[in-house]
């Protein structure tokens, strides 16, 4: 083993990928416009075909698709011949990978697609092939040679069917429209669906776990409210429970810093008025921009009476997975 010839190779090998990737743009003409045209007017499926290799890489096309707004899934076509047609309706489009474009299952249930109606757009590395010449919409994806130094494992071809999968998919997504919230319908474990679809309202503290004084009640009992409360800080009310102001351990250090304090006085005399709240339907990554932006750890939620309803710090955003 020559770790230099490993090198070697293996940046031959992503040159290679990267050049017959570079290939497909100056191919792409009107028949890359159709094929989206015919998925758009699409209102059933985007049904996914290929085998072997070619299989693997309509897999993710086809997750690709129908995460970013373009319902899709994937239908072996060995399996389609013993009954996984009925999958395929004409209200549907069938996209075939075959980088020959005459594997033998493909052209096999090709005289059902086109008895059914349904509308074909092929990736193949041959134009003049059988699935090419059959489909609505035909993608070149040839490549020059594979990567693989045989010539002979799909390798650059695969790549290639890949990246055009991937150049529909978001020609579709840009032409629908598609917003990050409609992305995170579609995501809601991940991330990204907690940035976007979780409120304030799902994370905040209410009821008796807000932590609260009245404004004529002193420091100290604010202490105990603070101590008790677990988040740092409490919210002053009046009688009606409408925010006056905020008092937080902070707010305690820097009067025990001075050298006279009086724990008994008011907390009204030294909370901090006007503070920084938001409204429960925001959602929480607003909240947590709130914070990060202001250099504060926690937030108080009121209604548009100004009435406490909640009350969230930093750790809630944390462990809801938001920051």
């Amino acid at each position: 083993m020559n770790p230099n010839n490993l090198l070697a190779m293996a940046k031959q090998v992503i040159d290679i990928e990267a050049q017959a990737c570079q290939a497909l743009s100056a191919r792409l003409d009107h028949q890359f416009i159709t094929a989206c045209e015919l998925m758009l007017k699409c209102d059933g499926r985007v049904i996914v075909i290929g085998m072997g290799k070619s299989g693997h890489i309509g897999g993710k096309i086809a997750a690709t698709l129908a995460s970013t707004g373009t319902p899709a899934f994937f239908v072996h076509p060995g399996e389609a011949s013993h009954g996984d047609l009925g999958m395929i309706t004409r209200r549907d489009v069938v996209l075939a990978l075959s980088n020959s474009g005459e594997t033998a299952e493909m052209l096999a249930i090709l005289p059902v697609i086109k008895r059914l109606g349904t509308p074909l757009v092929a990736l193949t590395g041959r134009p003049q092939s059988t699935l090419a010449k059959a489909a609505e919409a035909h993608l070149d994806v040839s490549v020059e040679r594979e990567a693989c130094p045989l010539n002979l494992a799909p390798t650059a071809s695969t790549t290639a069917a890949l990246v055009m999968g991937d150049a529909l998919a978001v020609a579709l997504l840009d032409a629908r429209a598609f917003q990050p919230e409609d992305f995170a319908l579609s995501h809601p474990g991940g991330t990204l669906g907690r940035r976007l679809l979780l409120r304030v309202q799902d994370v905040m503290h209410t009821g008796d776990r807000i932590p609260r004084v009245m404004h004529n009640q002193t420091i100290k009992q604010a202490l105990i409210v603070i101590s008790s409360g677990g988040l740092g800080m409490t919210t002053i009310v009046d009688e009606q429970q409408k925010l006056l102001g905020l008092f937080t351990d902070g707010d305690l250090r820097r009067i025990l810093d001075q050298e006279e304090y009086d724990l008994n006085q008011p907390i009204e005399r030294v909370m901090i008025r006007n503070p920084r709240t938001c409204t429960a339907d925001k959602l929480a990554a607003e909240a947590l921009a709130i914070m990060e932006r202001d250099k504060i750890n926690g937030l108080i939620v009121t209604d548009n009476q100004s009435h406490v309803i909640g009350a969230l710090n930093m750790h809630d955003l944390l462990r809801a997975g938001v920051a």
